[in-house]
């Protein structure tokens, strides 16, 4: 039954496919944190080399989503995605064919990081704009926390994935990335429609931009932080956490993939239950998930650092997950929902920066901090999601971001406003 005859079908069979992009990009640092160790005594690396692995995909692809937001508008989301797919799933096996090849790897490991980290600036938030095309209303808060579930469980499953594939060599995991890349740009290029009615008017383009931009002013940058500092956050604490575990307690790379899981999991829940929660009641909880997401963050970190018993520390990573879960699909709504489609795929290019950005600096600046001992290490963490939660209690104004736009349209035409009921969404 093809999109004419069902839009509805069309919308969730797109819907589906897309799921898989957030799902394999994330695997592209999570599947590696629980291998560090081993690719430290592997290597002869510092845990600072260590951390520029996660550094050299992330910083990339912070750069090139910029762009990739650009063409998107330009050209159209699967002319971006399909090949951006493809890139990541090259980089990945670079990776492993220097780890096999070479006597001394590491520069061109990085190397090949970056390429694969070029691939993924043009993949989730591509994801994010399309869906956003094709859903509209809260139905689009719904569908975009789908998405965030679905990088949530990419997060769930890649520490012990990467963890067993490490079982086999140090250098498998690399090879997991092209092996998954492949057959998910072949389900974007054949099983996902793009919304049409969307017109890219060149002359107006950057007046456009900058006007949605501006329009959210300060709750625009507000958001951009927030986004910034779960990532950072949760990526450099669980890179940290995964190197105690190594060092102090001695767990093997495949338990500390389960311990490592488990706040990911609780993260992925959160975002699909949050999701569902916003499709309801959005205007009201948009700024209440994200303010107490980040400080719901700080608390569990603050208690993390008073108290040193492992279990302990492990439910507080849990409750990071949470706060994490409850934060980023109010952000996502919130940033595709302030600009209109034309420009929407720049704008939230944007917010994909300063998340992989946050994701690229976190290991190392944890890596940094590790030295200086645990309460230093994380209690600055804590007060960083404590005062970003702080403030955008205080001064975030989700209607400032969200003007009313002229409604979106589906392929038929149709506006996606008048949503079908959330059970036939999922």
């Amino acid at each position: 039954m093809t999109d004419t005859q069902d839009p509805d079908v069309g919308r969730r069979r797109t819907l589906w496919v897309l799921c898989a992009v957030p799902f394999i990009m994330v695997l592209g640092n999570s599947m590696l944190i629980p291998v560090l160790p081993q690719i430290r005594g592997t290597l002869n690396i510092s845990l600072f080399e260590a951390g520029l692995l996660i550094t050299a995909f992330s910083g990339p692809a912070a750069v090139v989503i910029l762009f990739a937001g650009y063409l998107a508008d330009r050209y159209g989301r699967k002319a971006v995605l399909v090949p951006a797919l493809l890139v990541y799933g090259v980089g990945g096996i670079l990776a492993g064919a220097a780890a096999v090849l070479l006597p001394v790897p590491y520069a061109y490991i990085l190397t090949a990081r970056a390429i694969q980290g070029a691939g993924a600036g043009g993949t989730y938030q591509i994801a994010m704009v399309w869906v956003s095309d094709r859903f509209g209303g809260g139905e689009r808060s719904q569908a975009l926390g789908l998405l965030e579930a679905w990088n949530g469980m990419g997060k769930v499953v890649s520490p012990t994935a990467g963890a067993a594939a490490a079982l086999l060599a140090w250098f498998a995991p690399f090879f997991v990335y092209g092996a998954l890349a492949l057959p998910i740009a072949l389900a974007v290029l054949f099983g996902a429609r793009e919304a049409q009615g969307i017109e890219h008017d060149a002359g107006s383009y950057w007046s456009r931009l900058r006007a949605a931009v501006l329009g959210g002013g300060r709750s625009f940058a507000l958001s951009l932080l927030a986004g910034f500092t779960v990532l950072f956050l949760l990526f450099g604490v669980l890179s940290y956490a995964s190197d105690v575990m190594e060092s102090q307690y001695h767990v093997g790379g495949f338990q500390r993939g389960l311990l490592i899981s488990l706040p990911v999991a609780a993260m992925a829940a959160t975002s699909y239950g949050s999701g569902r929660l916003l499709q309801r009641q959005m205007a009201g909880l948009l700024r209440p998930a994200v303010a107490g997401g980040c400080l719901l963050f700080g608390a569990a970190l603050a208690a993390a650092t008073a108290v040193r018993s492992p279990a302990f520390s492990l439910g507080a990573l849990t409750c990071m997950g949470i706060g994490t879960g409850l934060t980023l699909p109010a952000l996502n709504t919130l940033i595709t929902s302030s600009a209109p489609p034309d420009t929407r795929g720049l704008t939230t290019a944007f917010y994909g920066t300063v998340r992989f950005v946050g994701v690229a600096v976190g290991p190392p600046a944890l890596g940094l901090l590790a030295p200086l001992g645990r309460q230093a290490a994380l209690g600055s963490a804590a007060a960083l999601a404590l005062a970003v939660g702080g403030l955008c209690a205080w001064a975030l104004r989700p209607r400032q971001m969200m003007p009313e736009h002229p409604p979106d349209t589906t392929d038929t035409g149709q506006q996606t406003t008048e949503a079908p009921r959330p059970d036939r969404l999922l």
